[in-house]
C-alpha cells in the first residue's frame, strides 16, 4: 500500500516538472519555469527510488498506469479539461498491463 503513494507522489512531481517546462515553452512564460520543473523532475526520480519493488524497470513500468491516473486528474483539477471516454479506456487497459506487472510474480510465486 505504501508503495501507492510513492508512485502517486512520484507522478505529481513528474507531470509538475514537465507542466513548468510546458508553462514555459507553450504558453510563453518566464524561462524561470525551468527552476522548478528541474527541481521536481529530480523530485520525481527520488521519490520513485522509495517504492519497494526488487527492480527498478518493474518499478518504472508499473509506475505507468499510476502516471495515466494522475494525467487524467491533472488534466481535470489542473487544466479544467474533461477527459474523452477513450482516456478512461486507455486508461484501464493500462492499468491491467501495470497490474499484472506488479501483482504477477507474486501470483507465479517468484
Amino acid at each position: 500500500m505504501v508503495n501507492y503513494f510513492w508512485f502517486f507522489l512520484a507522478a505529481f512531481f513528474e507531470i509538475f516538472g514537465c507542466y513548468a517546462f510546458w508553462i514555459w515553452w507553450r504558453l510563453d512564460k518566464s524561462f524561470l519555469w525551468i527552476l522548478p520543473g528541474v527541481l521536481s523532475l529530480a523530485l520525481f526520480a527520488f521519490v520513485l527510488t522509495r517504492v519497494e519493488v526488487p527492480f527498478a524497470g518493474r518499478a518504472y513500468a508499473a509506475y505507468g498506469g499510476i502516471y495515466i491516473i494522475s494525467s487524467l486528474l491533472w488534466l481535470t483539477v489542473v487544466e479544467g479539461t474533461k477527459p474523452f471516454w477513450s482516456d478512461y479506456m486507455g486508461m484501464v487497459l493500462c492499468l491491467a498491463g501495470a497490474s499484472v506487472i506488479l501483482f504477477g510474480p507474486r501470483l507465479m510465486g517468484h
